[in-house]
């Protein structure tokens, strides 16, 4: 069964991969495709003979390129590349203007191309797990956006064309390498959730004035202080709503002396642990 299907996963020839997809040759009625952890290395292009196709998932595979011919799915809405091997992401993508919701989460991506600034109807974007050490430019261009995921990367600052996003309302940012809070979203109003959890971000603005916010997760941070929110607004992380947020001295002095103490513990020869993404 799926040994077999593994094996025949390596072969390009349209009959072997026909049977990977289990002979799928008809248009599904729900118009959704999904072709998930079936070990593909080639996209079968006889699925872009569906023109009405609204769902492609093609998630958990080991793409690394699409067909020209996916450009015929004029329909689609959302389309989930996430967890296979692409480092750049193919240009077809770009033409897909229906896409409202588009997965390239655990790819090998540094980057996005500028094409990407055609999906004007795009709503959510997932990049996290990639290897983006800034966030790009287009994604700034991106008129309707209301989620982004762009954790478990390694960026250090978000621009500040982000704020033009005006239909934003949640952004994902776990597992990065902020060292400061991103100054760009104190000038976003309508964000609604915020997540800066896993960085490395020792002191938090006041938030109070983000009228729109609700939740702010800002836990494993080495942070001295919690933000300062408005009335109805949820924290997660130290000093949120069961503790009380300690003198900013205080937290000051309680900081030095964890971290005194921790290189007391650790010795200097040990290497520092590898990073993990959670």
């Amino acid at each position: 069964g799926n040994t077999i299907r593994a094996l025949v996963a390596f072969i390009p020839a349209d009959r072997c991969q026909k049977y990977v997809v289990r002979d799928l040759q008809e248009m599904p009625l729900d118009k959704m495709v999904d072709l998930s952890g079936n070990q593909l290395r080639r996209f079968p292009v006889h699925v872009c003979s569906f023109q009405e196709l609204v769902k492609l998932y093609l998630s958990d595979n080991h793409l690394n390129s699409l067909p020209p011919e996916l450009g015929q799915l004029q329909n689609l809405q959302i389309l989930a590349l996430d967890f296979n091997n692409f480092k750049v992401l193919p240009q077809v993508v770009c033409t897909l203007k229906q896409l409202c919701i588009l997965y390239l989460g655990n790819n090998k991506l540094c980057d996005l191309p500028s094409e990407l600034s055609l999906l004007q109807n795009l709503r959510t974007l997932w990049v996290e797990a990639n290897y983006l050490t800034q966030l790009p430019d287009v994604v700034c261009e991106l008129s309707l956006l209301k989620t982004l995921h762009a954790g478990s990367n390694a960026l250090r600052l978000l621009p500040g064309q982000l704020q033009r996003l005006q239909e934003l309302r949640t952004i994902w940012l776990s597992g990065n390498l902020l060292t400061d809070f991103p100054p760009v979203l104190l000038h976003m109003p309508f964000l609604e959730v915020i997540d800066v959890d896993q960085n490395s971000i020792r002191y938090f603005p006041s938030l109070a004035h983000l009228s729109s916010l609700k939740l702010v997760i800002y836990d494993h941070n080495p942070c001295r202080n919690a933000p300062k929110v408005a009335k109805g607004v949820r924290r997660v992380g130290r000093w949120a709503e069961e503790t009380p947020e300690p003198d900013p001295r205080k937290a000051r002095r309680y900081a030095l002396v964890r971290e005194e103490s921790q290189e007391a513990q650790v010795p200097a020869l040990l290497p520092p642990f590898p990073p993990t993404n959670s």
